[in-house]
């Protein structure tokens, strides 16, 4: 299915959830700088599993770096 990661468009198997997505991707689920929204909604960590994604949604995968 097509959904859009940071604004690019990405085919991805259907039924992923956003913890699917992430192993998908080959990002570390337990990436402590991470923020995930879908669809301009923030889904808090916890929710990982249980938010499943639909065509044409819009993921933004945003890393947080701290510096100084």
């Amino acid at each position: 299915m097509k959904v859009y990661i940071n604004g690019e468009e990405r085919e991805v198997p259907q039924g992923l959830s956003i913890k699917g997505l992430l192993e998908f991707l080959n990002i570390p689920i337990r990436n402590v700088g991470l923020a995930i929204a879908v669809n301009q909604t923030v889904v808090p960590k916890s929710q990982y599993e249980d938010v499943f994604l639909k065509e044409g949604d819009r993921i933004e995968i945003v890393h947080i770096v701290g510096g100084g």
